[in-house]
């Protein structure tokens, strides 16, 4: 079917995700808030028991996740590509979680595992953001870097949570295990919190090894020189030094728009 032949009502709502018009880009800044939000309270709700305010907070947040998911996936072009990506994939964990724990009457941390997923929207809202911010788009090596690093360090953390400390001892336990996570990723090593399993030290290398690697991919991109985007028309290399002449691939002559130079 096609853009013609739609019903009215999905091309108004095709028009809200993916149109220009102002109203259709402050509609987006708004989930935009809106998911800035959730996940603080998702962060900040890992460190306390489920009570009722909470409860009744997290429905609300999950039916406007289930209607932003499902009018995503009725306007989107291949449904079957939207569903492979990680921030569908973490929006399908979230609501299997806020699905899940209403039927449960004891407390679940891994709960707070499958909600802390909800961090991997970080890359939508890049996705997003990338269009309307200049600054974004002269430092998305660098903000892509720190995305990567802030979603390891509370993903992880919620693990850590879950699996090493004691959720009842409340906020103490989450900060003791934010703690643990920060101290361990940039291998500083005070020693006074450790895992003493054999299951904790695996946890420990593994995130000893991964957190080295993002803290210096972060490093990288913030002191070496960045890249441009800016696709080459013989071979298609859309990586570029800013002030490059010639592909590095091919040779061809590029025309990269500058501040002393525009196409």
């Amino acid at each position: 079917m096609s853009d013609d032949e739609e019903i009215p009502l999905k091309q108004a709502v095709r028009r809200l995700y993916y149109s220009r018009a102002p109203h259709a880009v402050w509609f987006r800044y708004g989930l935009i808030v809106f998911d800035i939000l959730s996940i603080l309270f998702f962060i900040a709700a890992a460190a306390y028991p489920q009570t009722a305010t909470a409860t009744l907070i997290s429905a609300g947040i999950g039916a406007v996740i289930l209607a932003d998911f499902l009018a995503r996936l009725w306007v989107a072009g291949s449904r079957w590509r939207m569903m492979r990506r990680l921030y569908t994939l973490a929006d399908i964990a979230v609501l299997a979680s806020l699905l899940i724990g209403p039927m449960i009457s004891e407390d679940i941390t891994f709960l707070g595992i499958l909600r802390g997923v909800r961090l991997l929207l970080s890359y939508r809202l890049m996705r997003d953001l990338r269009y309307d911010s200049k600054f974004i788009q002269r430092h998305e090596d660098t903000v892509i870097a720190a995305v990567n690093l802030f979603v390891f360090i509370f993903v992880t953390t919620s693990l850590a949570f879950t699996l090493f400390f004691d959720p009842h001892t409340g906020p103490a336990a989450y900060i003791d295990a934010l703690y643990f996570t920060v101290a361990t990723l940039t291998t500083t090593g005070y020693g006074d919190i450790t895992l003493n399993s054999p299951g904790g030290k695996l946890f420990s290398a593994a995130v000893m090894v991964i957190g080295v690697a993002l803290f210096v991919q972060l490093a990288r991109s913030m002191f070496m020189p960045g890249k441009v985007k800016f696709e080459c028309p013989e071979c298609g290399l859309n990586r570029h030094d800013p002030d490059a002449v010639h592909c590095k691939h091919c040779g061809e002559v590029v025309k990269i728009s500058t501040p002393g130079f525009s196409d």
